[in-house]
């Protein structure tokens, strides 16, 4: 049985008639929303893909309040930024190729396990995408020019965005949710997902063999999760692999509110 019910294009879940309880603001909480431009983008790309939604920048709080915080949200957003600490995965020798910030490691591994336990929608980009598959035990390609066969530069190349083609794999929630089997993303990290964590799968890889994508192998007792190593937030929203994903995010972080509704309905005394 799902935890949440999943809707797909051909649902058209921007035409269903909301109960008016779940038709209100929408808060979603993002690991970090600000800094930056880039940062900043985040919150554009939710608020285009639904207006109602109030984005709450997370990295202005310490960890306790920010998980506090989080409880009162509908879904959480893990953004981009720097290498998740080496020593996370047991490649502690590699310390020196990566560029860490072990205190936001902290805070978002907080977030991330308190959104699991809260059966959460997750939504993760790029380093939020690693972040999860180490969180659930999983590694990371170090430096993929030096470390893989990868023909295609997936960093930035001078403050630009590289981009890429991927292919979608068969069974997918992120196949069931755009409608491809393939498409072009942009692309600006030097790490990936190396050793799937537990309970994971691939679900995109481009085509010079990197994985793109991750979600659940199983999402009949689980909560909505998709990380992406793309930003589909710095994209031309009208492709597929953008405004979209934030669209089903939202989407479910909608059912969860209602859920989370009916379970404080059913828990007051009767009069």
């Amino acid at each position: 049985m799902s935890v949440f019910p999943y809707f797909y294009p051909h649902d058209n879940p921007r035409t269903i008639s909301l109960p008016l309880e779940i038709q209100s603001t929408m808060k979603i909480g993002i690991s970090k929303a600000s800094g930056s431009l880039n940062y900043e983008k985040y919150k554009e790309w939710l608020q285009v893909a639904d207006p109602r939604v109030n984005s709450i920048d997370l990295s202005l709080l310490s960890i306790e309040p920010a998980v506090s915080v989080l409880e009162s949200c509908a879904g959480l957003v893990l953004t981009g930024g720097p290498d998740v600490n080496p020593a996370r995965y047991g490649k502690e020798s590699e310390l020196g190729r990566c560029s860490i910030d072990s205190e936001r490691d902290d805070f978002e591994l907080a977030l991330y396990a308190k959104a699991k336990e809260l059966k959460m929608p997750v939504f993760a980009v790029c380093r939020g995408a690693q972040l999860v598959n180490v969180a659930e035990g999983g590694t990371l390609v170090i430096d993929i020019p030096t470390d893989t066969n990868a023909t295609h530069e997936h960093a930035r190349i001078k403050d630009t965005d590289g981009e890429h083609n991927i292919i979608l794999q068969s069974g997918s929630i992120l196949t069931k949710i755009t409608g491809e089997i393939e498409g072009t993303v942009n692309s600006a990290h030097h790490q990936a997902v190396e050793r799937l964590g537990e309970g994971l799968r691939i679900s995109a890889i481009s085509d010079d063999g990197i994985n793109e994508a991750i979600e659940w192998n199983d999402f009949s007792e689980r909560s909505f999760l998709i990380g992406v190593q793309w930003h589909p937030e710095r994209m031309n929203y009208a492709n597929p692999f953008s405004i979209a994903l934030a669209r089903h995010f939202l989407f479910e972080a909608e059912s969860y509110k209602l859920l989370l509704k009916r379970g404080e309905h059913a828990t007051q005394p009767s009069a």
